[in-house]
């Protein structure tokens, strides 16, 4: 594993536990994360939400998330309070570990800008 691999894990893992003492519990995955995140980025609070709905708010956080990197902007929100996104600009191809390697990296990017975190 390369140096760099490392620090992000590092930074992961602490992020993780920061969390932990946050919500009082720890998330188990990149996905209980990005749950997270939707959540917060929909903004009406913990409630029960639906399959689609789970699946929704992921696709919020990644949205989100990408936004930093200029993959995503976000249309418009709707009646309900959703956020849509638009895709600006094309997604590399990436193997699944790239894939949550990026993903990871703007994750701690949303912490620290959105909640001014260092991690």
């Amino acid at each position: 594993m390369f140096k760099r691999d490392l620090d992000l894990e590092k930074r992961w893992s602490k992020l993780l536990d920061g969390l932990k003492e946050t919500i009082g519990k720890k998330p188990n995955d990149l996905n209980g994360v990005l749950f997270l995140i939707g959540v917060q980025e929909l903004g009406k609070g913990t409630r029960a939400f639906s399959k689609e709905q789970k699946q929704d708010l992921m696709h919020i956080a990644i949205c989100k998330v990408l936004s930093y990197a200029g993959f995503y902007e976000l249309d418009f929100v709707d009646q309900d309070g959703w956020p849509h996104w638009n895709l600006v600009k094309e997604l590399p191809h990436f193997d699944l570990l790239a894939q949550e390697k990026l993903l990871k990296l703007h994750v701690l990017e949303y912490f620290e800008k959105e909640y001014e975190i260092e991690i």
